[in-house]
């Protein structure tokens, strides 16, 4: 169990990683947690130290939030590419510190106009196994990051458009050095190599992956920067680059698929109303449909609260036993009733209201796990017509929160899903292969899937950028990770660390890992809390323990100032004055 300090840190401006990665994963199984960083003033947590570092040279050119999280996301496109990039998308949390305002934007993929709900079905009526469906063209939707940081910054940005482009040009033309992580990562992905470009990039004329230390350049994506911060967002949606894409989609010598430039020239990112509810004495606030994290986290938070958790140790078997039964529920009603708002009718209201959470959290008992969760059924049986569906997700993404010098906050997680995404490159940047994040089958029996692939849909996400207030409406955190479907349970675990177990938010990203997504029960391995294993058993749950990666990024604002915590399952860091 890690206990908060009760004696307050003085501020310091940086928080590095003075130990190997590997090293510091350690550190984490073996239940040492470390410091949280401090800041008085503005404060970055995100996945790698030169994002960071981008995004606090930002705030000191007096950015504000957003401004900072756009000119990091540029940065970990170029230094952390199996995760995020322009080649994706994200969801953004923003929080105005004078207008008390909370605004979610959806920069999500969408699927081609040409879509169909069985493009991801074998001739013989089988689904494509996800693997073979990522793989290529056919997976890829139009991208959907640079509209959003478009459209935020025309909203709350400070600095010129162009100036936050600055450090990823740069790097991208000097070249920055292959983190450890990068090159493992490269490495472990053995479908890396398929298309030339790719592999031409990521490995050497030997046909060996980029090792750790050495320096690697991308031109063509600094010139795709420049042009984009000289001429905005269009430069991307249209034109030459636009036309690049569809080109490589089209004509993927695997599984080519149906972008048109008309995809790319119509997109458009969706300001929505966030997703609120209380737990306890706070107010959380989540991203909603078509990203399931604000309902999901805001459900398993909702379904504990008749229960005293901040009585119970962390990585107890009370705990995790109680906590993962919520986890059970929340995914069952994920499945069956989330997907694209403009497209089916998702009943957000009713999966958040407070009567039908009473009576799911009353399927929860102390002392033996429910098993496989049903979906439930809602007061005005909306969504009966959807059956249940899975979609595969990849946990390669990234996380960053940002507080400004005016306390603005900016929670956003960006992705491309899989590592590498569709392992298409054109011109230096990845495409995505977000559309294996639609249910691959369209309907079960005389029952619609409501994540079904469709033109112009949003596949589902577990994307779960959050913030949470006080009972004044003071900010108190802003958080969020990587990790595919698994986010949900990390978020969870974060937010109920700071908030029930009053734990520094380091110390509530170090706790151990442990996941159901109706299924089994899933404990970090190397860890206090795999041996938990028996007793969980014993209550009926299936357990199995494996590493479960993450990448959580957490600012918590505490009287002193604020307090910030990056994942050492990763590499990031939290910095700020």
């Amino acid at each position: 169990m890690h206990e908060r300090n009760p004696s307050r840190r003085r501020p310091r401006p940086l928080v590095a990683l003075g130990l190997a990665f590997s090293s510091l994963v350690g550190l984490i199984a073996s239940g040492v947690s470390a410091a949280p960083a401090t800041a008085t003033r503005q404060m970055i947590a995100a996945a790698d130290p030169r994002a960071a570092q981008a995004g606090l040279d930002t705030l000191r050119a007096g950015g504000s939030a957003v401004d900072a999280a756009i000119a990091a996301a540029l940065v970990l496109a170029l230094v952390e590419p199996q995760s995020s990039g322009i080649g994706g998308g994200a969801f953004l949390l923003h929080f105005d510190a004078r207008s008390k305002e909370i605004n979610a934007y959806d920069g999500r993929e969408t699927a081609p106009a040409a879509a169909t709900a069985d493009m991801f079905v074998n001739p013989d009526g089988k689904s494509k196994s996800f693997f073979d469906a990522v793989v290529g063209g056919l997976s890829v939707g139009t991208p959907g990051l640079l509209r959003l940081f478009e459209l935020v910054h025309a909203k709350h940005g400070r600095l010129p458009w162009d100036r936050l482009f600055v450090a990823a040009i740069a790097l991208a033309e000097g070249g920055f050095v292959v983190s450890p992580r990068l090159e493992s990562s490269i490495v472990a992905d053995k479908a890396l190599p398929t298309f030339a470009d790719t592999r031409l990039y990521f490995f050497t004329p030997d046909g060996l992956p980029r090792k750790a230390g050495t320096r690697l350049s991308n031109q063509p994506l600094a010139d795709v920067l420049a042009y984009v911060a000289r001429d905005g967002a269009n430069a991307f949606y249209s034109g030459a680059i636009a036309a690049d894409i569809v080109s490589a989609v089209a004509t993927a010598p695997r599984n080519p698929g149906r972008l048109a430039y008309s995809d790319l020239t119509t997109y458009r990112a969706i300001a929505r109303e966030p997703v609120c509810g209380s737990y306890r004495t706070y107010r959380v606030c989540g991203m909603p449909p078509p990203s399931s994290g604000g309902i999901a986290v805001l459900q398993i938070l909702r379904l504990l609260e008749r229960f005293e958790i901040n009585r119970l140790p962390p990585s107890s078997i009370e705990s995790v036993h109680l906590i993962a039964e919520a986890h059970r529920l929340a995914f069952a009603d994920r499945a069956r009733f989330l997907g694209d708002p403009d497209v089916v009718p998702v009943p957000v209201a009713e999966l958040l209201d407070p009567v039908y959470l009473q009576g799911r959290s009353a399927l929860i008992q102390p002392r033996r796990s429910l098993g496989r969760a049903s979906a439930g059924v809602l007061p005005e049986r909306r969504g009966e017509l959807f059956a249940p569906a899975e979609a595969g997700e990849i946990p390669s993404t990234s996380h960053l929160s940002v507080i400004d010098a005016d306390g603005n906050a900016v929670a956003m997680t960006a992705s491309i899903e899989g590592g590498f995404g569709a392992k298409l490159m054109v011109r230096g940047f990845l495409l995505n292969n977000q559309l294996t994040d639609f249910a691959f089958q369209a309907a079960e029996g005389d029952r619609t899937v409501a994540n079904a692939v469709g033109p112009r849909k949003r596949p589902l996400s577990s994307m779960a950028p959050t913030l949470v207030f006080d009972n004044q409406g003071r900010l108190r955190l802003a958080a969020g990770s990587q990790g595919g479907s698994r986010i949900i349970p990390f978020v969870t675990k974060l937010t109920i660390g700071v908030l029930d177990w009053n734990l520094d938010v380091q110390a509530a990203i170090d706790l151990p890992h442990f996941v159901n997504r109706n299924g089994a029960t899933e404990l970090e391995a190397d860890t206090p809390i795999a041996v938990l294993k028996g007793g969980l058993e014993a209550l009926g749950h299936e357990v199995t323990v494996h590493a479960i990666d993450s990448g959580q990024q957490g600012l918590a604002v505490t009287p002193s100032g604020i307090e910030g915590g990056a994942d050492r399952r990763r590499e990031g860091v939290a910095v700020g004055d």
